[in-house]
Protein backbone atom coordinates (compact mmCIF):
# COMPACT_ATOMS: atom_id res chain seq x y z
CA UNK A 1 0.00 0.00 0.00
CA UNK A 2 3.13 2.58 1.07
CA UNK A 3 4.54 1.89 -2.22
CA UNK A 4 1.02 2.77 -4.41
CA UNK A 5 0.79 5.64 -2.41
CA UNK A 6 4.43 6.55 -3.00
CA UNK A 7 4.42 5.47 -7.32
CA UNK A 8 1.34 7.92 -6.84
CA UNK A 9 2.53 10.63 -5.52
CA UNK A 10 5.27 10.44 -7.95
CA UNK A 11 3.50 10.21 -10.92
CA UNK A 12 0.83 13.27 -9.81
CA UNK A 13 4.41 15.67 -9.18
CA UNK A 14 5.67 14.62 -13.12
CA UNK A 15 2.20 15.24 -14.30
CA UNK A 16 2.41 18.94 -12.81
CA UNK A 17 5.94 19.22 -14.14
CA UNK A 18 5.17 18.25 -17.29
CA UNK A 19 2.10 20.79 -17.64
CA UNK A 20 4.42 23.80 -15.72
CA UNK A 21 1.96 23.91 -12.47
CA UNK A 22 5.44 23.52 -10.64
CA UNK A 23 7.83 26.24 -10.72
CA UNK A 24 11.30 25.33 -11.99
CA UNK A 25 14.07 27.44 -10.59
CA UNK A 26 17.26 27.72 -11.94
CA UNK A 27 20.10 26.17 -9.59
CA UNK A 28 22.64 28.50 -8.74
CA UNK A 29 26.55 26.54 -9.10
CA UNK A 30 28.93 26.63 -5.64
CA UNK A 31 30.78 30.09 -6.29
CA UNK A 32 28.44 31.88 -8.59
CA UNK A 33 27.42 35.39 -7.69
CA UNK A 34 24.54 37.40 -9.76
CA UNK A 35 26.41 40.36 -11.53
CA UNK A 36 24.98 43.94 -10.68
CA UNK A 37 23.45 45.91 -13.77
CA UNK A 38 25.78 49.34 -14.09
CA UNK A 39 25.10 52.91 -12.05
CA UNK A 40 23.12 54.36 -15.07
CA UNK A 41 18.95 54.89 -15.49
CA UNK A 42 18.87 51.73 -17.20
CA UNK A 43 18.78 48.04 -15.78
CA UNK A 44 20.59 46.48 -18.96
CA UNK A 45 22.72 43.85 -18.08
CA UNK A 46 26.30 45.09 -18.21
CA UNK A 47 27.45 43.51 -21.33
CA UNK A 48 30.78 45.42 -21.86
CA UNK A 49 32.86 45.03 -24.87
CA UNK A 50 35.82 47.02 -23.56
CA UNK A 51 38.11 46.26 -26.80
CA UNK A 52 36.42 50.12 -27.90
CA UNK A 53 38.89 51.85 -25.85
CA UNK A 54 41.94 49.86 -27.09
CA UNK A 55 41.19 51.29 -30.76
CA UNK A 56 42.71 54.75 -30.56
CA UNK A 57 45.18 54.05 -33.87
CA UNK A 58 47.05 56.38 -35.97
CA UNK A 59 49.82 56.36 -38.47
CA UNK A 60 52.27 56.83 -35.49
CA UNK A 61 51.21 52.91 -34.10
CA UNK A 62 51.68 51.16 -37.65
CA UNK A 63 54.80 49.61 -38.72
CA UNK A 64 55.73 49.13 -41.76
CA UNK A 65 54.19 46.21 -42.55
CA UNK A 66 50.79 48.28 -41.81
CA UNK A 67 50.03 46.18 -39.12
CA UNK A 68 49.42 48.37 -35.59
CA UNK A 69 52.00 47.68 -33.07
CA UNK A 70 50.48 46.64 -29.61
CA UNK A 71 51.35 47.68 -26.67
CA UNK A 72 52.29 45.41 -24.21
CA UNK A 73 49.71 46.07 -20.56
CA UNK A 74 51.46 46.22 -17.73
CA UNK A 75 50.51 43.31 -15.11
CA UNK A 76 46.73 43.70 -13.42
CA UNK A 77 47.34 45.43 -10.43
CA UNK A 78 44.91 42.71 -8.71
CA UNK A 79 45.78 45.08 -4.98
CA UNK A 80 45.08 48.29 -6.43
CA UNK A 81 41.46 47.06 -7.57
CA UNK A 82 40.55 45.29 -4.40
CA UNK A 83 41.28 48.68 -2.40
CA UNK A 84 38.78 50.52 -4.72
CA UNK A 85 35.37 51.06 -3.21
CA UNK A 86 32.58 49.27 -4.67
CA UNK A 87 29.51 51.47 -3.69
CA UNK A 88 28.41 55.10 -3.13
CA UNK A 89 26.03 58.03 -3.16
CA UNK A 90 27.98 60.19 -5.70
CA UNK A 91 26.61 61.75 -9.10
CA UNK A 92 28.14 62.46 -12.06
CA UNK A 93 26.18 64.11 -15.07
CA UNK A 94 26.53 65.82 -18.26
CA UNK A 95 26.48 66.32 -21.72
CA UNK A 96 28.84 64.23 -24.59
CA UNK A 97 29.47 66.15 -27.53
CA UNK A 98 31.73 67.72 -30.33
CA UNK A 99 32.72 71.61 -30.68
CA UNK A 100 34.77 73.72 -32.75
CA UNK A 101 34.63 76.31 -30.28
CA UNK A 102 32.48 78.37 -32.71
CA UNK A 103 28.77 77.32 -33.93
CA UNK A 104 29.65 73.53 -34.67
CA UNK A 105 27.90 71.19 -31.74
CA UNK A 106 27.32 67.67 -32.66
CA UNK A 107 25.79 65.77 -29.64
CA UNK A 108 26.34 62.33 -28.90
CA UNK A 109 22.84 60.75 -29.47
CA UNK A 110 22.44 57.52 -27.43
CA UNK A 111 25.71 56.31 -26.84
CA UNK A 112 27.52 54.88 -24.57
CA UNK A 113 29.54 56.13 -21.89
CA UNK A 114 32.25 54.35 -19.42
CA UNK A 115 33.40 55.29 -15.80
CA UNK A 116 37.10 53.72 -15.58
CA UNK A 117 38.40 53.73 -12.22
CA UNK A 118 41.67 55.83 -12.13
CA UNK A 119 44.60 53.13 -11.80
CA UNK A 120 48.36 52.53 -12.46
CA UNK A 121 46.42 50.03 -15.08
CA UNK A 122 43.96 52.56 -16.71
CA UNK A 123 46.89 55.43 -16.79
CA UNK A 124 48.45 53.20 -19.19
CA UNK A 125 45.92 52.96 -21.43
CA UNK A 126 45.51 56.85 -21.05
CA UNK A 127 49.09 57.83 -21.83
CA UNK A 128 49.39 55.22 -24.60
CA UNK A 129 46.44 54.44 -26.65
CA UNK A 130 44.00 57.88 -25.80
CA UNK A 131 46.72 60.40 -25.83
CA UNK A 132 49.86 58.25 -27.30
CA UNK A 133 47.62 56.98 -30.42
CA UNK A 134 48.70 53.58 -30.10
CA UNK A 135 47.38 50.30 -29.95
CA UNK A 136 46.85 48.31 -26.82
CA UNK A 137 46.84 44.58 -25.95
CA UNK A 138 43.90 43.07 -25.11
CA UNK A 139 42.75 43.88 -21.44
CA UNK A 140 42.41 42.05 -18.88
CA UNK A 141 39.09 40.44 -18.32
CA UNK A 142 39.33 41.35 -14.34
CA UNK A 143 38.59 45.09 -16.09
CA UNK A 144 35.36 44.24 -16.84
CA UNK A 145 34.49 44.24 -12.85
CA UNK A 146 35.03 48.10 -12.28
CA UNK A 147 33.91 49.52 -15.92
CA UNK A 148 30.27 51.28 -15.05
CA UNK A 149 28.72 52.44 -17.75
CA UNK A 150 25.14 54.29 -18.71
CA UNK A 151 23.65 55.95 -21.89
CA UNK A 152 23.12 59.52 -23.20
CA UNK A 153 19.88 60.67 -24.72
CA UNK A 154 19.03 62.30 -27.78
CA UNK A 155 20.80 65.30 -26.52
CA UNK A 156 23.89 63.81 -25.64
CA UNK A 157 22.94 64.03 -21.93
CA UNK A 158 23.45 61.05 -19.54
CA UNK A 159 24.04 60.74 -15.80
CA UNK A 160 25.81 57.81 -13.80
CA UNK A 161 24.55 57.46 -10.20
CA UNK A 162 25.25 55.69 -6.46
CA UNK A 163 28.80 56.37 -7.75
CA UNK A 164 32.05 55.46 -5.19
CA UNK A 165 34.19 57.80 -3.84
CA UNK A 166 37.23 58.15 -5.93
CA UNK A 167 39.12 59.54 -9.36
CA UNK A 168 37.46 57.86 -12.80
CA UNK A 169 38.53 58.23 -16.63
CA UNK A 170 34.81 59.41 -18.06
CA UNK A 171 34.96 58.20 -21.54
CA UNK A 172 32.34 58.52 -24.67
CA UNK A 173 32.27 58.45 -28.02
CA UNK A 174 30.22 60.79 -30.56
CA UNK A 175 29.87 59.62 -34.62
CA UNK A 176 30.31 62.40 -36.91
CA UNK A 177 30.14 61.93 -40.66
CA UNK A 178 29.82 65.35 -43.40
CA UNK A 179 29.05 67.64 -40.69
CA UNK A 180 32.27 67.12 -39.21
CA UNK A 181 33.84 67.11 -43.19
CA UNK A 182 34.02 63.45 -43.43
CA UNK A 183 33.78 61.16 -46.15
CA UNK A 184 32.42 58.45 -44.08
CA UNK A 185 31.27 58.58 -40.52
CA UNK A 186 33.69 58.30 -38.23
CA UNK A 187 33.82 57.37 -34.50
CA UNK A 188 35.41 59.99 -32.23
CA UNK A 189 36.48 59.25 -28.69
CA UNK A 190 36.47 61.31 -25.87
CA UNK A 191 38.02 60.89 -22.50
CA UNK A 192 38.92 62.98 -19.68
CA UNK A 193 39.29 63.11 -15.29
CA UNK A 194 36.13 63.02 -13.33
CA UNK A 195 36.23 63.30 -9.11
CA UNK A 196 33.78 62.59 -7.09
CA UNK A 197 33.67 62.63 -2.97
CA UNK A 198 30.56 61.19 -0.91
CA UNK A 199 26.99 62.04 -1.82
CA UNK A 200 28.26 64.91 -4.39
CA UNK A 201 26.35 65.69 -7.32
CA UNK A 202 29.33 66.62 -10.36
CA UNK A 203 28.83 68.36 -13.62
CA UNK A 204 30.96 67.26 -15.73
CA UNK A 205 30.75 67.28 -19.63
CA UNK A 206 32.71 65.55 -21.96
CA UNK A 207 33.43 67.66 -24.71
CA UNK A 208 35.77 66.77 -28.20
CA UNK A 209 37.07 68.47 -31.21
CA UNK A 210 35.44 67.66 -34.36
CA UNK A 211 38.57 66.76 -36.26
Amino acid sequence: MLKKSVFLWMTLFTLLMMTGCVERGVPTLPGERSHPGGWGADNEEENIDISDIDQNITESGADLSGEPQKVARIPFPVKEYARLPRSGKGTIKGSIYLSDGYDLKIPGKDTRLYLNPKTSYSDQWYEESYIGGRKMAKADDRLFNYLRFTSSDANGNFAFYGVPSGTYYLIGTVKCGSECGYERPKNIRIATQVRVVGNQIVSKDLVGRPY
